[in-house]
């Protein structure tokens, strides 16, 4: 109730849509960052994500560096992160120079059931790559014990590896590492000649405070990172820091996301749903040669969370028995970079999003695809071919909209690439415009994959901090 009816861990933040209405962004503010929050899925991109991708929709752009750039890092963060996983059953995988830290999480009865079925259609379905601290052999002495509260949920024993368990947490034991807490960055202020960083400013617990050091690194998602370097106009960057090139905040990008709930006579005891994904569809179909994405799934949904979105007519006891029936699919597509999907600041300083969803095709046909499969499951003993009921849409930011508010998978807004003309970072995510500003967060992102970013994000991190810690030495 708390959590997904009250809202109780979001920002209390409003921001606006371009039309001027008030808009409660599904996105939280904690130590760790959405990472607090989220399902734990950690996908590396595809291979084919990092060069121009032709969709029905358009043109996915080229990233200035390429997967192999990218892949020994994917290693490390998959070490630093626990992911449990199994190389080689996604038919989608690139080349890894390692194997998974841990073994798969197994697939609960009915996950199992589902995922032989999709097997003995001719798919390859496989284990989710999950960053949890489980340990199936000695569950007596494993942190994670499986529960139902894993998705959208802080870990309250701790062990979900999010960002504050695995790497702030640790990196406070270092002497020369302080966090600040209740701390709003202001702005950034420059040097007279605009080409570095001087002073940061923030305000904490209602007081003004100032810091200054030798490189910044901004990490504020891909939607507040923006906001911050626009907040930051001065004489010298008049349109905001790092836009010479004007694409600070332009080219947001979320994913097209559904959730769509497969409702059965039979119920689901399925605890810890999201161990099971299909990626066969990712690159297209023989008879679709483009890419249409991935197939996931939700933590198990319940009564309440329905609640959420139901009419307010809806009887409880009907939500409830809804979700005890159902399996709770995400399906995530492919959306493409537009210059005007972007990020602005309205007159008081307020965050403005304005976005319009593109390349819809593919993620349609995805959800044809799905309702296609779920039809064909395997005969159930009670009532046969007619157990499955049907697909249904869910929407889990009810009273919001999505994608707009539904921000989780944010990346974009800062891209990096080699042409300061057309990106504000360059190859190793430092601003074009300034000598000692580096963005680390999903919006270095030129294109969005069709999977989690989270991976991606911490993948990059460390690489751009092998660089800074040759550039400090």
């Amino acid at each position: 109730m708390a959590v997904n009816v009250q809202g109780k861990y979001q920002t209390k933040e409003v921001w606006q849509d371009e039309a001027g209405q008030p808009l409660h962004p599904h996105t939280n503010y904690y130590v760790g960052g959405n990472t607090k929050f989220y399902g734990a899925a950690l996908f590396r991109l595809r291979k084919e994500d990092f060069g121009e991708l032709r969709h029905h929709g358009g043109l996915s752009p080229a990233w200035p560096i390429t997967y192999d750039d990218l892949e020994p890092y994917y290693l490390t963060a998959e070490n630093l992160y626990q992911v449990h996983g199994k190389r080689g059953e996604d038919p989608t995988e690139p080349f890894a120079s390692g194997p998974y830290p841990y073994p798969a999480v197994s697939h609960e009865p009915r996950m199992q059931q589902l995922s032989d079925d999709f097997a003995c259609l001719g798919l390859k379905p496989f284990h989710v790559p999950l960053g949890v601290q489980l340990d199936e052999k000695e569950r007596h002495t494993s942190k994670c014990i499986r529960c139902e509260t894993c998705d959208g949920f802080p870990c309250l024993v701790h062990a979900k590896a999010d960002a504050q368990v695995v790497c702030v947490d640790p990196a406070l034991q270092f002497p020369g590492v302080k966090l600040l807490t209740n701390a709003y960055v202001e702005k950034l202020k420059t040097s007279a000649t605009g080409r570095e960083v001087t002073t940061v400013v923030v305000r904490r617990n209602g007081a003004a405070e100032e810091y200054s050091a030798g490189i910044v690194v901004v990490s504020g998602g891909a939607i507040n990172s923006a906001a911050l370097l626009l907040r930051s106009a001065n004489d010298r960057h008049p349109h905001g820091l790092a836009n010479n090139s004007d694409v600070v905040g332009r080219h947001y990008m979320g994913h097209v996301n559904s959730v769509l709930m497969a409702v059965s006579k039979c119920p689901n005891p399925t605890i810890f749903q999201k161990t099971l994904a299909v990626n066969d569809f990712y690159l297209g179909a023989k008879e679709w040669p483009y890419p249409m994405g991935h197939i996931s799934f939700v933590g198990k949904l319940d009564g309440e969370t329905l609640k959420a979105g139901a009419p307010p007519i809806a009887p409880r006891w009907t939500l409830q028995l809804m979700a005890a029936h159902s399996i709770d699919f995400w399906l995530t597509s492919e959306d493409l970079p537009d210059p005007n999907n972007r990020v602005t600041l309205g007159r008081d300083g307020r965050i403005v999003l304005t976005y319009r969803p593109n390349n819809e095709e593919g993620h349609q046909r995805l959800i044809s695809k799905l309702e296609h499969l779920m039809k064909q499951q395997s005969k159930c003993a009670v009532h046969g071919h007619d157990c499955h009921e049907g697909l249904f849409a869910r929407n889990l930011f009810a009273g919001q909209r999505i994608p707009l508010a539904g921000v989780a998978h944010q990346n974009g807004t800062i891209r990096f690439g080699r042409d300061p003309k057309t990106s504000a970072l360059d190859p190793i995510c430092k601003a074009h415009d300034l000598d000692n500003l580096y963005v680390v967060d999903g919006s270095f992102f030129p294109s969005s994959g069709a999977v989690n970013p989270a991976l991606t994000i911490m993948a990059n991190a460390l690489r751009v901090a092998d660089h800074l810690r040759e550039r400090l030495a």
